[in-house]
């Protein structure tokens, strides 16, 4: 049964157009699958279906729910298609909660817009049973834990327990994992599954990721430039895939472990001996937060710090960067101890998840990448500047065009080559990456993971690069550090570990990790069942 249908549908704004004859169709108990780059129009085909439209916003074709127009419907009609039938899970969990609010006001608010008479009593058994419904036990999450209080994938649960708090026909997942770990991803990706086989509802899955989707679609559709350029069912839709396109999100998604040949120095450029960092905790024992840790990083060499959130990796690169002090251990930078000191910063830079959130959004390129410059004894003369802000420029990639424009005239990509730009501009020996690439799509992912191994070549850098996420590692590190509640449970050359990982912990994170590989080849054996 055919549960919404998008037929010729067209979407422009203030007469720009943003969708183009959008045709796809999910049925109830399915997962419908919208994979595309930023900006392809994924999100606002999703925002189309429920009518969250900016004003200027024109529609053209037929959204059909039940074989019900949902175009022709007023504002009052849709918020009851909303309360009764559509259900959203929004990307970031912790800007669609309310912070001042706990999670069970927040519940028991949606759950009354279709119940107002509902009496207190019940109203508390519902939101405990709908908490549940989302595998948070109520003796643990009572409904009085406010949002901060919660982790990630936590948040993103009470998000989906708000969606179906009026047991939806359709729910709409926009993103819903992209900022999670890999353990916590592949969690909430099966409560997703879980809530279609128990509950039969038809769920769309908007992601970037091919791998992400295809273990879970049913159907993927394939999305660029506000049109539908492919769309099939995922059993036959990757051995049948035409357009160059999806061949590109394809290959993107595949992360090739990366087996070249790597020239590695025998000078040590960063060593960290038994480092322990404490945090004293009121009325209860210090945490150690990272835990006698001992590592080496040599020239030319690419290391990778893998663990999920709260294992203790950015504490530790907080520490190596001289931005925290540490209870015990060593960390020479050079040769030389290092405790913060100016001199030696310059040595080693930074380049942070966020490029947005470092850049002041008043300085232009050209200011923001001549910053580090302030760790020079010498001041460096205006025209001395600009060449050495262009010459990083065009190692990124960017040219002298853009020198005068702003953080906000760049994609996502393009900031993040600024922010690589801004940390060669001092010359450091190493460059330290904190999930660097995690929040980019996979196509830009790969640019920017190609662009750092051709730098690693022509200047001879070293990184550390930290990431939650072993298959985004294998593509850049040939050595890899794995840690778990601030220890190296493990550690080695990356290909030996992922292909043989000795750790029931690294085996866990690389099972959680998306393969699009492992999930064709699982999809295969399940049809291959079912034919039986």
């Amino acid at each position: 049964m055919t549960l919404l249908k998008v037929k010729d549908f067209s979407l422009s704004i203030n007469d720009e157009i943003i969708l183009h004859n959008i045709n796809m169709e999910i049925k109830a108990g399915k997962v419908l699958a919208i994979v595309g780059e930023s900006g392809s129009g994924k999100s606002m085909m999703s925002s189309a279906i429920i009518n969250l439209l900016p004003q200027g916003a024109k529609l053209k074709g037929k959204i059909l729910l039940n074989n019900d127009n949902l175009l022709d419907k007023s504002e009052r009609e849709m918020c009851l298609h909303r309360m009764n039938d559509l259900g959203m899970i929004f990307q970031e969990p912790m800007t669609a909660l309310n912070p001042l609010e706990t999670i069970g006001t927040q519940i028991m608010e949606a759950i009354k817009l279709t119940n107002p008479k509902i009496r207190y009593k019940d109203l508390l058994k519902k939101a405990e049973l709908i908490l549940e419904r989302v595998e948070m036990d109520k003796n643990r999450f009572p409904l009085n834990t406010y949002p901060h209080k919660l982790s990630g994938g936590q948040r993103q649960r009470v998000v989906i327990a708000i969606a179906l708090s009026q047991n939806p026909k359709l729910l709409i997942a926009d993103e819903p994992t992209t900022a999670l770990d890999v353990t916590t991803q592949a969690k909430i990706m099966k409560l997703l599954m879980k809530l279609v086989k128990d509950y039969g509802i038809g769920i769309i899955l908007v992601s970037h990721d091919l791998a992400v989707v295809a273990d879970l679609a049913d159907h993927i559709v394939i999305m660029r430039k506000g049109k539908v350029v492919e769309q099939g069912d995922t059993k036959t839709f990757f051995k049948s895939m035409k357009h160059s396109y999806s061949k590109q999100l394809f290959d993107a998604a595949k992360h090739k472990l990366y087996e070249k040949n790597i020239t590695v120095g025998s000078e040590v450029l960063l060593e960290v001996l038994n480092l322990t960092k404490e945090y004293n905790l009121a009325n209860k024992k210090p945490l150690k937060a990272v835990n006698n840790v001992s590592f080496t990083l040599n020239r030319g060499e690419n290391l990778g710090l893998v663990g999920e959130s709260g294992c203790g990796k950015s504490t530790l690169a907080r520490c190596i960067l001289g931005l925290e002090k540490f209870s015990k251990g060593k960390i020479h930078i050079a040769g030389r101890p290092f405790y913060g000191q100016k001199e030696l910063r310059r040595c080693i830079n930074v380049v942070f998840q966020d490029p947005f959130g470092s850049f002041n959004p008043r300085h232009t390129v050209e200011r923001l990448v001549a910053e580090p410059f302030y760790v020079l004894k010498k001041p460096l003369t205006t025209f001395e500047k600009r060449v050495k802000v262009l010459r990083m420029l065009k190692l990124v990639g960017l040219g002298d065009g853009d020198l005068k424009k702003y953080p906000h005239e760049f994609s996502g990509g393009q900031r993040q080559r600024i922010a690589i730009a801004r940390a060669l501009i001092t010359e450091p020996d190493i460059i330290l990456l904190d999930e660097s690439t995690s929040a980019l799509d996979v196509i830009i992912r790969t640019q920017i993971l190609d662009l750092l191994r051709d730098l690693t070549k022509k200047l001879g850098i070293s990184y550390l690069f930290i990431s939650h996420d072993l298959t985004t590692v294998k593509n850049i590190t040939n050595r890899v550090l794995v840690m778990k509640d601030g220890v190296i449970v493990e550690e080695g050359l990356t290909a030996e570990i992922y292909k043989n990982p000795k750790h029931h912990y690294t085996k866990s994170l690389i099972e959680a990790s998306p393969d699009i590989t492992r999930a064709i080849k699982s999809k295969e054996e399940n049809n291959n069942e079912n034919t039986l």
